[in-house]
C-alpha cells in the first residue's frame, strides 16, 4: 500500500478491487471457479474503514454474519477489503490467525474458511523475489471468505484441483513482473 491507494475512496477501493479480480483472478484464470460467482454478482466487494485490528475483527464479525445469514444464491463469497489497515504483511497473518480463530469460536469451522491476499504477500520459505508470491498479491490486504460447502462442490466436477497453485505459479513466471504490470498497471504502485 502507498499513499497513491490508500487515498482512494470507498467506492475506488471497490473499483480497484473488482477490476483485479476481473483482470487477474479472472482473466488470467487464477482462479477457475471465479468467473461464474462474479457473472452472476454473487461475489461481495466489502470495503472497510478499520484503522486497527479490534476493527477488523469487528467488521470481519458483521461480515461472516452477513455471508451467514444470506442464501448462497444472493452472496456466494465476499471480499474483505482493507485499504487503511493491515499494510504490514506480518501484522497481516497475525490479524488472519485472529479471523480463523473467530470462525472456529464461532462454531463455523467446515462451514467458511478465509483465503489470504496481501499486496506484499509472501509465502514462507520462498525467495522474497520470487514471482510466485503474486498469485496473492492484491491491491489491498483482504479476507476472502468462502462457503465450504460451495467449494466441495465445485471442486468435485473440476479436474486435478491440486495443479491448480503450480499451474498459477508457471503462468505467473512465463508472464513476469513486467507481463504482470502490463496486464494490471496498479501493480506498480503498490506490489514490491
Amino acid at each position: 500500500m502507498n499513499e497513491k491507494t490508500t487515498e482512494l475512496s470507498a467506492e475506488q477501493v471497490r473499483a480497484l478491487t473488482e477490476r483485479w479480480v476481473e483482470v487477474m483472478v479472472v482473466g488470467e484464470n487464477l482462479c477457475p471457479f471465479a468467473a461464474a460467482v462474479l457473472k452472476r454478482e454473487q461475489l461481495r466487494f466489502a470495503v472497510s474503514q478499520a484503522c486497527s485490528a479490534e476493527a477488523v475483527a469487528r467488521d470481519f464479525l458483521q461480515e461472516l454474519a452477513l455471508i451467514q445469514q444470506a442464501p448462497e444464491e444472493e452472496i456466494a463469497t465476499t471480499l474483505l477489503i482493507l485499504p487503511t489497515a493491515l499494510g504490514d504483511f506480518y501484522d497481516y497473518l497475525d490479524a488472519l490467525a485472529q479471523c480463523e480463530a473467530l470462525i472456529a469460536e464461532a462454531g463455523l469451522e467446515g462451514v467458511f474458511q478465509l483465503a489470504s491476499f496481501h499486496p506484499r504477500y509472501r509465502f514462507g520459505g520462498v525467495p522474497a523475489d520470487d514471482i510466485s508470491h503474486w498469485t496473492n498479491r492484491s491491491p489491498y490486504p483482504m479476507f476472502h471468505l468462502l462457503r465450504e460447502g460451495q467449494m466441495s462442490r465445485v471442486l468435485a466436477h473440476y479436474p486435478d484441483p491440486d495443479a491448480i497453485p503450480e499451474r498459477n505459479i508457471a503462468h505467473l513466471r512465463a508472464l513476469g513482473r513486467e507481463g504482470l504490470i502490463r496486464l494490471f498497471p496498479p501493480f506498480a504502485d503498490y506490489c514490491c
